[in-house]
């Protein structure tokens, strides 16, 4: 028999997916979220995390929690950062506490790692973000460890760049460029290590975590991945678009992109522009050993796989709405790039 599941943010791109999963391995879901799932079998509970009655109303009955809200990079915003991330974590793991919920799974990020000193990432490398999402991340785990240590069961899972079907975002700009054969690009050499985890192998991770007594922390990424030059090229070679990977300029790109970000002509966040470039990825043998898990995707399996739901998808894209990470990024001044050789 499952256990009873809440999945805060539930509606969003990632909590789709495990919502998905947790049902086809038997759980009982509810989500909880601002808006409602796409599939309207599902329990759903209205709310905000910035609510602490919206969450008692959520919590209440359930065995396990998984907690994926967040405003990810692309919000732009320090406030929400602050507010959803951390204030909403804090009033998530209150209300678990009060309804007597005995497991708390929660979703942090990378990005609280900024530019390691060194790779690959444990689970005990100190945090150093970065940024404002970094940051805002980084103080959720820390609310988090605080409820451990006063009691409660809740295990961190970090990923790294989740990719799957439906996944867009700024992913959406790349797949555009190599759908329509335009040149993508790297900055510098482009010989950074880059680690990216299909959505699936996440959710996975997370429901094997939920299920494990005792709290704990997991990075999460795939095992088979190379650096970023090597993934995108597989890519464009997949594509056979005549798309082809190019190298700009690491300072004047940075500057570019923190530029045309701040006058609203390209959706980059400070995220994009500092770690673009950047080696980051993890050593999952924790998560092998302690959880039995293991990832049926490698970085290029994960991208192509998204790529092609992308393009049987695109022309249903064009107006669609969501979150962040389910609705496509708008290019602005970027579609000059499409135009170069």
């Amino acid at each position: 028999m499952g256990s009873k599941l809440l999945i805060t943010g539930g509606s969003g791109y990632f909590g789709t997916v495990l919502a998905d999963q947790a049902r086809a391995e038997g759980h009982d879901v509810r989500i909880f979220d601002l808006n409602p799932p796409a599939d309207t079998s599902l329990e759903y509970v209205a709310g905000d995390v910035r609510e602490e009655e919206d969450l008692r109303e959520a919590c209440d009955g359930m065995d396990v929690v998984l907690h994926n809200v967040a405003q990810v990079p692309l919000a732009k915003d320090r406030d929400l950062f602050w507010s959803v991330n951390v204030v909403g974590t804090a009033n998530l793991l209150v209300a678990a506490r009060d309804a007597g919920v005995h497991k708390i799974v929660h979703t942090s990020s990378s990005a609280i790692f900024g530019i390691p000193e060194s790779n690959p990432v444990f689970e005990e490398t100190p945090g150093r973000p970065l940024e404002d999402y970094g940051r805002a991340k980084l103080a959720a785990e820390v609310v988090c460890q605080e409820a451990v240590a006063g009691g409660q069961d809740v295990t961190i899972v970090r990923p790294r760049t989740i990719l799957g079907h439906g996944r867009l975002g700024i992913m959406a700009i790349l797949f555009e460029f190599v759908a329509d054969g335009a040149p993508v690009f790297v900055i510098g050499s482009g010989d950074n290590r880059y680690q990216f985890v299909h959505a699936d192998d996440l959710a996975d991770a997370c429901l094997r975590a939920a299920m494990r007594t005792g709290p704990a922390i997991y990075n999460i990424g795939a095992d088979e991945f190379g650096t970023m030059r090597q993934t995108l090229e597989t890519l464009v070679v997949h594509a056979g678009t005549g798309s082809a990977v190019r190298s700009l300029p690491s300072g004047l790109a940075q500057f570019a992109m923190k530029t045309l970000a701040g006058v609203g002509q390209a959706p980059f966040a400070p995220y994009h522009w500092m770690l673009y470039a950047e080696s980051l990825w993890f050593d999952t043998t924790r998560a092998h050993e302690e959880l039995g898990w293991t990832p049926k995707h490698s970085n290029t399996s994960a991208l192509i796989d998204s790529y092609e739901w992308f393009l049987g998808h695109r022309a249903e894209l064009v107006n669609r709405g969501g979150s962040h990470h389910q609705s496509a990024a708008k290019l602005g001044l970027l579609k000059l790039l499409k135009k170069l050789p």
